[in-house]
């Protein structure tokens, strides 16, 4: 008897063993899959800490777009970067970063007056034969999506990827004269668009959608648009006064 019951105790045991083992095992591949999925959903690793583009007092950092000298369409008032809407169309008065970026989270804050028109853009490049940093930059739109004198098509619109992407309905624009908050991630050619708070676009840059577009669209006499990898940030003078502030970037 005395045998029997160690015999018994044993295969107990190893039992119990082998079903440890198979748990660990069945576990550990767990882990693997959600890590694996978590690494595939993560947010970009930013490379640096994020920088300011703006010192609230100076244009330090800054210069006219394809010019040398002072700016002098540009003021700071109370720590705000203002364009005074010195330009009489679309060209003539951006502000142009003096770094350029490649992948990287732009942040800012910005209001824009009565009829307003402006935008941000990225990847620009300077060079004599461009007139305008639109020839070359993707831009991130805002304007006066009420009160501006002419009837806006939803691709005009601020928040959109200008005249290529729109606005999801998540989007929620403040009152004029009101702050928005906003955030451009471009990491490997995939694009957000954020508005106080909200993604209200998303995309792919390069893609046969993306091509597809471009080609059909505004910017089909415009081959330089959006092709440039690295490039200048450029902050527009439509014509209308609008205000920046808390201009920062992340290099991811």
């Amino acid at each position: 008897m005395k045998q029997k019951f160690i015999n018994y105790t044993g295969i107990v045991l190893l039992t119990i063993s082998l079903g440890a083992c198979s748990n660990s095992s069945d576990s550990a591949a767990a882990n693997k899959d959600e890590k694996a999925d978590s690494t595939v959903n993560a947010e970009p690793v930013a490379k640096a800490n994020p920088v300011s583009l703006f010192d609230g007092k100076t244009l330090s950092g800054w210069h006219g777009y394809n010019k040398t000298g002072e700016v002098k369409n540009w003021k700071i008032e109370d720590s705000a970067m203002v364009c005074l809407g010195a330009a009489k169309d679309a060209s003539g008065g951006d502000l142009s970063s003096d770094k350029e970026y490649e992948n990287f989270e732009l942040s800012w804050q910005w209001k824009v007056t009565k009829g307003g028109n402006s935008g941000v853009m990225y990847h620009v490049v300077e060079d004599a034969k461009y007139k305008s940093p639109y020839e070359t930059g993707p831009e991130y739109q805002m304007i006066d999506d009420i009160g501006f004198p002419e009837k806006l098509e939803d691709w005009q619109k601020s928040g959109a990827d200008y005249a290529m992407n729109v606005p999801n309905d998540k989007k929620k624009l403040m009152p004029v004269g009101e702050w928005n908050s906003s955030r451009i991630i471009f990491n490997k050619g995939h694009v957000e668009h954020w508005l106080n708070g909200e993604k209200i676009v998303e995309f792919q840059a390069w893609d046969d959608k993306w091509n597809k577009e471009k080609k059909e669209g505004k910017w089909k006499d415009y081959p330089d648009y959006g092709v440039a990898k690295k490039g200048h940030i450029a902050l527009q003078d439509h014509g209308h006064k609008v205000y920046f502030k808390n201009i920062m970037i992340t290099e991811l």
